[in-house]
């Protein structure tokens, strides 16, 4: 492994550039593409090609190899900004790829909500819904500082302590949104709250990436329950919001 890195990483010091070049092209014709997990693997690879040239560069400067580790560095600095740019304009003005929500309706005779807006943090709204002590266990969804990004509170009463996280379905079709990610990136650690009906929050906004800005459809977020002791993981309870999806 030392020889291969020797020959390959170090010596062959233009590998190092050639393959994150390489890289950042394919990520830049993947911005387009709707194959998330194909999207997840291109983006995990650039990440990697980097890590691989700074670790080059800081070889080359321990060898007291001042151009090229210059050049090394004005690669991954220059990459990652211009990559940076054409990923916002992209976002902002690229081809509209994503398809999920374009032939969904929102259901006019199921119960629904809608997520609060948390960019309106100073309000009386967020303080009535967010602060005061609810007097049921209840959910409650709010729109994070994108569209696609929220987070949640949950009011719960529980002997038992575990995780909460969510899972989420488009109604209409019952496709589960986001079911790669979203239970990690909801999951809320539960104490035990002593009888009482305690408020538990996300520390940090969790994404649903099916569909695009301004094109909203129903989905039904469902409350689970993963005890610590013993039994296994059970649904709390389940509620409509009224959402949209992530742009990449």
């Amino acid at each position: 492994m030392k020889i291969l890195l020797q020959k390959y990483l170090f010596e062959r010091w233009w590998l190092s550039i050639v393959f994150f070049i390489l890289i950042s092209i394919i990520y830049v014709f993947s911005l387009g593409s709707t194959h998330n997990k194909i999207n997840q693997i291109i983006d995990w690879t650039l990440l990697s090609s980097g890590m691989i040239l700074l670790i080059a560069m800081i070889w080359q400067l321990i060898k007291g190899k001042a151009c090229i580790y210059v050049m090394q560095g004005g690669v991954l600095m220059f990459g990652f900004i211009g990559l940076s740019v054409i990923t916002s304009f992209m976002m902002m003005f690229g081809p509209d790829t994503d398809t999920f929500a374009d032939d969904l309706t929102i259901p006019a005779n199921i119960e629904k909500d809608y997520p609060v807006d948390l960019s309106s943090f100073f309000s009386n709204e967020i303080d009535s819904v967010r602060i005061v002590d609810k007097p049921n266990e209840t959910f409650q969804l709010y729109n994070s500082f994108q569209p696609g990004l929220y987070e949640y509170d949950f009011w719960l009463k529980s002997n038992r302590s575990g995780t909460l996280y969510l899972k989420a379905f488009e109604v209409t079709k019952d496709v589960e949104l986001s079911s790669s990610r979203l239970k990690e990136k909801s999951s809320i650690k539960i104490d035990l709250t002593n009888g009482e009906i305690t408020r538990f929050r996300t520390d940090d906004t969790f994404t649903i990436y099916e569909g695009d800005w301004g094109k909203s459809y129903l989905a039904r977020f469902e409350v689970w329950f993963n005890p610590d002791d013993f039994g296994g993981e059970f649904k709390v309870l389940e509620k409509n919001y009224v959402i949209e999806g992530w742009m990449r």
